[in-house]
């Protein structure tokens, strides 16, 4: 099964950051997505390197798109390149902390 980047990107909308209550897609944290047959790599960041949920936020992410397919291979790539910072948030996200 081949999983469509909407179905990833919905499944990845259901990863809440507790800290801020947005998801780390509205945040901007998801940089990128490679899809193939069984196979799903997400790159993404947090909003800082330090962040205390690093290890529980990747885990859920994994668990979210595991969800969709139990045969799909998961990888999470954590970058730090390029930094983010709130500009990457969506319209939504920048709206709902004031931005």
């Amino acid at each position: 099964m081949v999983l469509s980047e909407d179905e990833v990107m919905q499944a990845l909308k259901s990863v809440i950051d507790p800290e801020i209550g947005i998801n780390i897609v509205d945040l901007g944290l998801v940089y990128g997505l490679d899809i193939k047959e069984h196979y799903v790599k997400v790159t993404m960041t947090l909003t800082t390197p330090g962040c205390p949920m690093h290890d529980s936020l990747t885990a859920w992410a994994e668990k979210s798109l595991r969800a969709l397919d139990p045969e799909t291979e998961v990888s999470i790539n954590l970058v730090w390149n390029p930094r983010w910072s709130p500009e990457k948030m969506s319209d939504w996200a920048k709206s709902e902390l004031g931005y």
